[in-house]
């Protein structure tokens, strides 16, 4: 079913409203519902598709990039991944109500910390149709109504998707308000959801800097960062090539248009011979363009003279960045400078240098001897994720369930009075 209010800001209070009812749902009606969502929209994936199909043409005759068009992009296996990371959420365990603290004052009074709802969820993204649907799922998971400004890239695919989902809710007897979309007020829809502070409780952006670095300056409402991914991974003078080689291809061919894949490699000058020519070979023969310092250019045939903004890049494409640094003190430096606070790893077979790397490296997500792509709510077992906040306040990292529940103390006394 589709919604029938008819502005934005109807919409935003009629999740409010179903927010108070979703809240107070059992485990089992809210693991039913999201089973029911999974199957509506593998029910309706002809739709879908077909739905995508006209965005993507749109897409491509207004010039969309390769690769949002590559996140735009569902067929009936992505579909059917996206029932499946449903489901996936169904069966994780309830987060609301956890017990996070208890204690018993010196008065006898009680008092118990337990994870509640926010309440209504926003979330401003762009040509991500799978975020609809695991930003919607999670927030319900959790108990929460969410209110959607997915884009006018993936309109059709998003209005395709909500009508399974708050179809599915209808038929479960759960108010399919608790699913709302802005996305037909267009900017004005995404201004308002920005300014709704009181009926809204938590924004979550998703998709380029720009929109992001838009959201969190011109939101009232309390915004989760999810921030762009200029992701580094440091070739030690230790590293062994099979794994430096390895993982660097994979972070960044294996999906290049997400925010985990790898955009910067930095090699210790101590093992440039030995990695730079196999590892700029084995990027090249992927079909990834190499832009790299004059020392790289001179080890490896084919590299793209790399120029400063290359260091600052979310290329988000078969494109990576490599310099070569003189030791582990000048590739941190070079982090420091250049991270958005995503993923970073490193390569190394030197136990110091791994810890001294974890340690110092002041980033949402930091491995050793690991591909960058793990850096994904799926991966850490969370079914699905919110996106991956690169802020420091609530949440950190890949966000699940958890990081959609907020506190509230409860506190039980038998007539005590403050002296």
């Amino acid at each position: 079913m589709t919604a029938t209010t008819t502005t934005a800001r109807d919409r935003m209070l009629s999740a409010q409203a179903a927010a108070r009812t979703v809240g107070l749902l059992s485990d089992e009606a809210k693991r039913s519902a999201l089973l029911a969502i999974a199957d509506a929209i593998e029910a309706a994936d002809g739709e879908i598709v077909a739905a995508n199909a006209e965005d993507l043409e749109r897409g491509r005759a207004t010039g969309l990039s390769d690769a949002l068009q590559d996140r735009l992009r569902l067929d009936a296996p992505r579909v059917a991944a996206l029932a499946d990371a449903v489901r996936d959420i169904a069966a994780l365990p309830d987060p609301v109500g956890r017990v996070l603290d208890e204690r018993t004052l010196t008065n006898g009074l009680t008092l118990t910390k337990v994870a509640v709802p926010f309440g209504v969820v926003g979330s401003i993204y762009e040509a991500r149709p799978n975020v609809t649907v695991d930003i919607a799922s999670l927030a319900l998971r959790a108990g929460n109504a969410v209110v959607l400004r997915g884009g006018s890239a993936a309109e059709s695919t998003n209005a395709a998707l909500i009508r399974a989902m708050r179809g599915a809710l209808e038929a479960q007897g759960i108010d399919p308000e608790a699913i709302q979309t802005v996305d037909e007020f267009g900017r004005d829809g995404a201004r308002e959801l920005m300014h709704a502070r009181g009926v809204v409780d938590v924004l979550v952006p998703r998709g380029s800097a720009q929109l992001i670095e838009t959201v969190v300056t011109e939101s009232s409402v309390p915004v989760i960062e999810t921030g762009a991914g200029v992701v580094h991974i440091v070739l030690d003078a230790s590293a062994s090539l099979d794994w430096a080689r390895d993982i660097v291809v994979n972070a960044k061919t294996q999906r290049p248009s997400v925010c985990n894949a790898a955009e910067t490699v930095l090699v210790h000058r101590d093992a440039a011979d030995r990695l730079i020519p196999p590892v700029v070979a084995a990027l090249q023969s992927s079909g990834v363009t190499v832009h790299g310092d004059p020392a790289v250019a001179a080890l490896a045939s084919g590299v793209v003279p790399a120029t400063d903004d290359d260091w600052a890049a979310e290329y988000l494409s078969l494109d990576i960045a490599i310099a070569v640094v003189d030791d582990l003190d000048e590739a941190l430096a070079h982090i420091r400078r250049y991270s958005t606070k995503h993923t970073e790893s490193i390569i190394t077979d030197d136990p110091v240098n791994a810890e001294r790397f974890l340690a110092e490296v002041d980033s949402a997500v930091v491995m050793v001897n690991a591909s960058t792509r793990f850096t994904d709510g799926g991966e850490f077992g969370f079914g699905a994720e919110v996106g991956i906040s690169t802020q420091k306040l609530h949440a950190r990292g890949p966000m699940g369930l958890a990081e959609l529940t907020s506190t509230k103390w409860l506190a039980r006394g038998a007539g005590q009075v403050r002296a």
